[in-house]
């Protein structure tokens, strides 16, 4: 990659991918550089690594390391940006993983707060500060999430902002204030605010920028084209193409979650059921893995109420 990445270009569905795993739970780099390479030759804007769905929370860092060099080296060779998730429950863990984003040349860093016990008000901005100093200052995003424990009020993000200019991007979810109207276009006035999909068309009206998607990994043409919406402004073309995907939610929550699945089997399943992913379905245990049934029936719905979503 040429320049810094700047937040007039931070935008879009960056695929945010599960992590291929063998039979013995080690990393199977190859099928996994296969998969970034894959989503970079269909055009999405950029790949990270180190999310929910790509297991941070069951890695070590020899394992952390070796998925963000592949993560970063996959992305640069085919000339897109790649992102790092840092996610740890220290700063001390945080910072070292992000000095490693920089050593490798990521191009940004994400990060939620610690989340086994809640940061204090008072830290929030000095833990970031001081994870965005051991990443050399590389643009930085933040993973707002309920499982922190803490959801930041608005001028809490300001305040993130006054201190670190490289806050770009907030990665908004349920329950945080980037997920509302009001707070989406407050929010989106100072940063680049990034939620799923299936809220493009109530959000993205009021400043919604993209999202730290899985969806754009179970069918980029599909994904791509629904950004492009956005983009535009086609609003009531946005929500027409979107009311299968969120149908699509819909079943995968009826179906699945009773099953216990969680980020990581989903976004497995949904991406091998679909044809576009080729890594194994496994998620480290103990959590729940999607299985070839699973696959099988996926593709049966898909089939019969969104047959677009499935490769030829």
């Amino acid at each position: 990659m040429g320049g810094m990445l700047t937040q007039e270009d931070f935008v879009g569905p960056w695929a945010g991918l599960p992590v291929a795993w063998d039979k013995s739970s080690q990393l199977d780099e190859a099928a996994y550089r296969a998969a970034v390479a894959k989503c970079c030759e269909a055009g999405v804007p950029g790949v990270y690594s180190g999310g929910t769905t790509g297991e941070f929370y069951a890695m070590e860092f020899d394992e952390f390391q070796c998925v963000a060099r592949a993560t970063v080296e996959e992305c640069h060779r085919h000339g897109r940006p790649a992102m790092v998730g840092c996610t740890a429950t220290s700063t001390r863990g945080a910072a070292r993983r992000a000095a490693y984003a920089a050593a490798i040349g990521a191009d940004a860093i994400q990060v939620a707060l610690p989340f086994w016990l809640e940061v204090a008000d008072d830290q929030i901005v000095p833990f970031l500060q001081a994870v965005s100093a051991a990443a050399g200052d590389r643009p930085l995003s933040i993973y707002e999430t309920r499982r922190a424990k803490k959801a930041l009020s608005l001028d809490q993000h300001r305040a993130v902002k006054d201190a670190l200019p490289n806050y770009l991007m907030a990665k908004c979810n349920a329950g945080t204030v980037g997920c509302t109207p009001d707070g989406c276009a407050a929010l989106s006035a100072f940063v680049n605010v990034f939620v799923s999909e299936t809220k493009w068309g109530l959000l993205g009206p009021r400043g919604a920028k993209g999202a730290c998607s899985a969806f754009i990994y179970w069918n980029p043409r599909i994904g791509l084209a629904l950004w492009e919406r956005l983009r535009a402004g086609r609003w009531d073309a946005l929500d027409e193409a979107l009311a299968p995907v969120i149908e699509l939610h819909r079943f995968l929550g009826a179906r699945f979650a009773p099953k216990g699945f969680t980020d990581s089997a989903y976004d497995h399943l949904c991406g091998v059921a679909t044809g576009f992913l080729p890594i194994p379905l496994r998620s480290q245990a103990p959590y729940r893995s999607a299985t070839p049934e699973d696959v099988e029936e996926l593709r049966a719905w898909c089939r019969e109420h969104y047959p677009d979503l499935l490769a030829p």
